[in-house]
């Protein structure tokens, strides 16, 4: 964990968040600026930059992030099956949008169609 990384403060209980899953590798909560009815943020307890950082060594860790995603979706309100369903998006580093060096899944979805980047017959 860092001393200074805002990430590794939560998942030490010293910054207080509205969690909704924790275990002892990961620890998920609601985003304070929600872009969705859901949007959670899923965290590693331990600190790892970004996705720019990951190594083959870490797959182990990662799948099972990547396999508690959906288990959260659904739990917090994401609606299964072609109908429904949630958005994961990683930012990596400056240019791609991150803005807390510490890697984070956002888990994003709700009750609202998706308006789309891709034209509906493309």
């Amino acid at each position: 964990m860092s001393d200074n990384c805002i990430f590794c403060k939560i998942s030490r209980g010293e910054i207080p968040s509205k969690k909704v899953y924790e275990d002892e590798e990961f620890l998920a909560f609601h985003d304070i600026n929600p872009a969705a009815p859901v949007h959670l943020l899923l965290i590693p307890r331990r600190h790892i930059d970004s996705m720019q950082d990951v190594t083959a060594g870490d797959a182990g860790w990662l799948g099972r992030m990547m396999a508690l995603a959906p288990r959260l979706a659904a739990e917090n309100g994401c609606n299964p099956g072609p109908q429904g369903g949630f958005r994961v998006l990683v930012n990596s580093g400056a240019e791609g949008g991150q803005e807390v060096p510490h890697l984070h899944f956002h888990i994003i979805g709700g009750s609202r169609p998706w308006k789309g980047r891709v034209a509906p017959n493309a």
